[in-house]
């Protein structure tokens, strides 16, 4: 497919380099001519330097033949503008980064309708909802839902004294009470799509699926229950602090928000809920954070536009026992240190815009049949858990799933009928209207019956 990305900015290239590794014919555009230069140097994609609103530019990037558009500069309204006038020149699919709190929570309707965007990305508000729910189940290091938070996968790491440790698989089911199934390991750098004679160890991430309400009674039989976060400390007044900020108010979490510019420190006073308490101050000192009283606070969450310093800043709210710690870290590089330095808790914002951008491509490939719904890439990148609903004309309706042959390391992990999560078994068939849950490791899938041999 042939996409053109506008705004070569951090989100631009990875969302670039997403697409590219999936094959289709990218072309990048951005008013930089030195970036676009090293762009092209590193990456097989055509560079146009110039505006994603400027007509010639555009006809010199090929839009006419373009199909679909990711415009992603640091101006919503240059996005808006961008996708509105290749809607106009025939570009049936475009995409807009759209990052301020006036057009996502009242006018994105009005927009979308009239400027005719297919899809608006925040990469802020999708990094503060990921939060969110970390912040809801303490023990996990990730979590993603499907259909509607119907269902979940939830990613954890395993400790000394799991109950899950030294376990094959098969007999873990037999073990505990509850209906999950764990459907993804990752040890080391290996990832495996584990059979029933699997033996967990401690160290291992692995990725199990199940309800909520099972979730939760799950890691309540595990010892693995926390209380609810009540108060948590936010370091950094980002846009992503301004929509998390929100959404632990309205669930009555108490917040205490820690900025450095005082100028930022009026400005949030002004739009932020009133029981928030906002402190301006320097989070980097390790003397504020403790009489502010990071000893005591339930979660603690670094939001600083800096990698580095959220990393230490969080491995310094680890040793003070904080229960939940949450580290914004953009740079894939930096990603994998935090981890071995001990963070399990990690968000990325331009990686889960890259996920809802190739989700989007994958469901344009495939305009018939079993489409992509839901895309997750999962285990730091080497597996996908995706969800598709199976069409009327899926060649493995009515078949138990042990009678199907799969392809290599693919896992059906769930299957959504009616609002009703089933765990499947071998003698589970699939039905017309099911949504379905696939973990795939090496695989890239865009349609339900790529799963079959």
């Amino acid at each position: 497919m042939k996409v053109l990305v506008v705004g070569c900015g951090k989100i631009g290239v990875t969302v670039m380099s997403s697409l590219v590794d999936e094959g289709h014919d990218v072309t990048v555009m951005d008013i930089d001519p030195q970036i676009v230069e090293n762009i092209t140097n590193i990456y097989d994609v055509m560079g146009v330097c110039g505006s994603g609103t400027d007509y010639n530019t555009l006809i010199e990037a090929g839009i006419e033949s373009t199909e679909l558009i990711v415009s992603v500069t640091s101006s919503d309204e240059l996005n808006m503008l961008c996708c509105y006038i290749a809607q106009k020149l025939g570009v049936q699919h475009t995409i807009a980064r759209i990052r301020s709190p006036q057009y996502n929570v009242n006018n994105f309707g009005f927009l979308r309708q009239h400027l005719g965007i297919s899809m608006s990305i925040n990469p802020e508000l999708i990094a503060a909802h990921e939060m969110f729910n970390s912040l809801r189940l303490p023990y996990a290091s990730k979590i993603e839902s499907f259909s509607q938070k119907n269902f979940e996968i939830v990613e954890m790491v395993l400790r000394d004294d799991s109950q899950l440790v030294g376990v094959p698989l098969m007999n873990i089911r037999n073990k505990l009470k509850q209906n999950f199934l764990i459907c993804a390991v990752q040890r080391g750098e290996q990832v495996f799509i584990p059979a029933g004679d699997f033996v967990l160890r401690k160290g291992d991430r692995i990725g199990l699926t199940a309800s909520l309400s099972e979730v939760h009674k799950l890691m309540k039989e595990l010892g693995l229950e926390h209380k609810p976060a009540r108060n948590v400390m936010i370091l950094g007044g980002s846009r992503t602090a301004y929509y998390l900020t929100h959404l632990l108010s309205m669930a009555g979490i108490n917040v205490r928000l820690i900025e450095k510019d005082p100028r930022k420190c009026d400005e949030l006073s002004k739009t932020l809920p009133p029981r928030t308490v906002i402190i301006n101050g320097d989070g980097a000192q390790q003397e504020l954070l403790l009489e502010e009283g990071l000893n005591t606070t339930d979660a603690f969450v670094a939001l600083t536009g800096m990698d580095e310093e959220n990393i230490l800043i969080s491995i310094f709210a680890s040793t003070k026992k904080v229960p939940k710690v949450i580290s914004k870290v953009n740079r894939r590089e930096l990603i994998a240190m935090a981890a071995n330095l001990g963070l399990d808790s990690i968000v990325c914002p331009r990686k889960s815009v890259s996920d809802m951008v190739l989700r989007y491509a994958r469901a344009l490939e495939n305009s018939k049949g079993s489409n992509v719904e839901t895309l997750y890439k999962i285990m730091d990148d080497r597996a996908e858990v995706l969800e598709f609903k199976a069409g009327a004309d899926f060649r493995g309706l009515g078949i138990p799933l042990r009678d199907l042959t799969l392809k290599k390391n693919i896992l059906i992990a769930g299957i959504i009928r009616d609002r009703k999560a089933i765990i499947p078994t071998g003698h589970d068939k699939f039905e017309s209207g099911d949504r379905v849950i696939v973990v795939a490791a090496g695989s890239r899938l865009n349609d339900l019956s790529d799963i079959l041999g």
